[in-house]
């Protein structure tokens, strides 16, 4: 009898499964299916366009376009690369490019200044973190994506360019000529105050850590037994790499976490760690960041803030936490995609929350 009841019950079990497994399956089924219904769709309309438009059009500005336009439906830092714009973005990691020198984002249609770069046309005119721009040589930039609004603002180096500001306080919008030239970036400036030792960090590309170590012994030789601390100054750094973030956090630390990066699949979350030699061996640390400070400058903030090892002085940082793989797509340019999120020591996240 209770052997009948056991097959019974494993019998109503196995029964009970298999329309879930059948129900599941044919969801993915016409998942699948509408997808390429759709891919079905995208082709037609594309077929129509470049029968029928009133004008010739260009095919691969089109099928672009249409790249672009699905990756910057997800986020504002998401985009499509042209072998052009690629180009562009490598020179900026190397340090040096041509352009006005100003990190924007889009928001609210329109472009916001994260922050100006020291030394360049756009601090040298004002500009200042959190100016919109709404206009670019009097075109409105409604209806732009950020990629599109970026190749608007670069140009020929001696160019002349004018950029329409709203500025919160200010009661109009306003113009703002600047000429376009080649931005070398010093990513680290020092100098002395005293007895402690400041250190300007304007941004993260490829030269930033070496440029700290070499500034750190500068300021060592120069005030030597009479040091005591560091500033370092992360106000309108608008950010860059991710492994500089890291190895300019683990320049200050002996141990501990510096940063976690947490994706859709939470199996290929990714912790980074500092290693033994603080190179300013445990001097205290004051850490400056305001509204223009932001990714890898909030990955060096968090990390020092949540570790104790320094404090933080100013303005609540910008907030941007997300993390871009830029992935080569052969001789077509790269494609810019969000596929993570910052984490501090402590868990928070640094997305629309800032330091």
């Amino acid at each position: 009898m209770r052997n009948t009841v056991m097959a019974l019950l494993v019998g109503t079990a196995v029964g009970a499964a298999i329309p879930q497994l059948v129900s599941t399956t044919t969801a993915q089924e016409n998942d699948a299916r509408n997808t390429y219904e759709y891919l079905d769709l995208f082709g037609n309309i594309f077929e129509r366009v470049r029968g029928a438009y009133v004008e010739q059009v260009d095919e691969q500005q089109l099928i672009e376009a249409a790249i672009n336009g699905m990756l910057t439906s997800l986020d504002p830092h998401s985009a499509y690369l042209p072998p052009e714009n690629f180009e562009d973005m490598r020179e900026q990691t190397r340090g040096e490019f041509g352009g006005l020198g100003i990190e924007v984002t889009m928001e609210n249609s329109f472009v916001k200044v994260v922050a100006p770069i020291d030394d360049t046309p756009a601090a040298q005119a004002g500009l200042e973190a959190g100016d919109f721009i709404t206009h670019i040589d009097g075109e409105s930039v409604l209806g732009l994506t950020l990629s599109d609004a970026v190749e608007r603002m670069r140009g020929p180096v001696g160019s002349e360019i004018v950029i329409t500001i709203l500025r919160e306080g200010a009661d109009e919008p306003f113009d703002v000529e600047i000429v376009r030239d080649v931005i070398t970036i010093r990513a680290v400036r020092s100098r002395t105050e005293g007895n402690v030792g400041v250190l300007r960090i304007t941004t993260f590309n490829e030269q930033t850590t070496d440029n700290l170590e070499s500034a750190i012994q500068e300021i060592k030789q120069e005030l030597g037994y009479d040091l005591a601390g560091y500033v370092i100054d992360l106000r309108n750094n608008p950010g860059g790499l991710l492994s500089q973030a890291i190895s300019v956090s683990d320049a200050f630390l002996d141990e501990g976490e510096i940063v976690s990066t947490r994706g859709r699949n939470l199996d290929e979350a990714d912790r980074r760690n500092a290693r033994p030699g603080d190179l300013t061996e445990g001097k205290p640390l004051v850490v400056l960041i305001n509204e223009g400070s932001a990714s890898a400058s909030e990955i060096v903030a968090g990390a020092l803030q949540d570790q104790r090892r320094a404090i933080i002085l100013g303005a609540k940082s910008f907030g941007k936490g997300s993390v871009q793989t830029v992935m080569r797509l052969g001789d077509k340019g790269a494609m810019k995609l969000t596929t993570a999120r910052y984490y501090t020591p402590s868990g928070r996240s640094i997305q629309s929350l800032g330091i």
